[in-house]
């Protein structure tokens, strides 16, 4: 079962002003070219107060630390930035970061991992296990992970090789949560079809194009690029929040489905009315507060 939320009110008028203003470009294809207006698009959302950013490289991976004032001392989280793999980055992401880190109370490093098409897979789960052991590295003894969209993906994909180290002296997380993740590069779910006109910005070729750049002629059903199909027993607690007119909904369904099967502890919140990342509109819908909310929550869960 998921948690279902109903879209409140208050969030009626700006979701439809959000489909209206991107039914125009529904569909386009969005290569490199579009980075810079992603970027300045997850810039937007509010940084936290009482947050330092802090350039630094961790596992041979640049990115950035994020000190929210009061954070656990020996406690650390990762963020993975979506982007379907061609877009986004960290400094762009810190912003949206920030918010999850000073609920979590956690520093939390956000690495800039590579981008197709200029570095295809498995240029981005590599930098992700790096930045991940880096961060083990360096003194923490908990470990919490968050993604979004793609970056959900390399989130989950990275619990399944962590988890196969276990005995190993590999610090095991503690727990994951991901926002609208990307689990599935066949894209095979039920809902490319049942949520094709819901969904406000993807389409299956849209999606099919950043795999193709990604993948670079790698097997789409590989389980580091899709953690669906990977092994899946001795997870952490993992939360995942995902909006009901999403293409991408039946990922996050099949995953929790086949995660408990394998005997993992899986949350799921499905948010009515809401696009993908919804999360990252933070100050503006009241769904995005209540979702990073209950994310921190549980990840604060975890840490304790």
């Amino acid at each position: 079962m998921a948690t279902i939320h109903p879209l409140v009110p208050e969030d009626a008028a700006f979701a439809a002003a959000m489909r209206q203003a991107t039914s125009a470009h529904k569909g386009q294809p969005l290569g490199p070219e579009a980075r810079p207006i992603f970027d300045a698009m997850m810039a937007a959302t509010p940084a936290a107060t009482g947050v330092r950013i802090e350039p630094a490289t961790v596992g041979g991976i640049s990115g950035f630390w994020l000190r929210p004032d009061k954070a656990l001392p020996t406690a650390r989280m990762l963020h993975l930035h979506g982007g379907g793999y061609s877009l986004g980055s960290a400094q762009a992401a810190v912003t949206f970061a920030s918010q999850i880190a000073s609920r979590v109370g956690a520093d939390t490093f956000v690495p800039d991992y590579r981008l197709a098409p200029e570095h295809p897979f498995p240029a981005a789960i590599e930098d992700t296990v790096a930045a991940y052991r880096g961060v083990a590295a360096e003194g923490a003894e908990r470990i919490v992970v968050t993604g979004e969209s793609a970056g959900g993906g390399l989130a989950l994909a990275l619990l399944s090789i962590v988890a196969s180290e276990k005995g190993k002296g590999t610090l095991q997380p503690s727990g994951a949560a991901v926002m609208s993740p990307w689990l599935d590069l066949t894209l095979t779910g039920s809902t490319f079809e049942t949520r094709a006109d819901a969904d406000p910005i993807f389409t299956k070729d849209v999606l099919k194009a950043f795999a193709d750049a990604y993948l670079n002629g790698a097997d789409a059903a590989d389980p580091k690029v899709s953690p669906l199909f990977g092994p899946l027993e001795g997870l952490p607690p993992i939360r995942i929040d995902v909006g009901d007119d999403e293409v991408l909904l039946d990922d996050s369904i099949r995953y929790r489905d086949r995660a408990r099967a394998a005997g993992a502890e899986v949350a799921m919140s499905i948010w009515i009315g809401m696009p993908h990342v919804f999360q990252s509109s933070i100050g503006q819908l009241v769904a995005a507060e209540q979702s990073v909310d209950a994310i921190a929550a549980f990840l604060a869960e975890q840490l304790e």
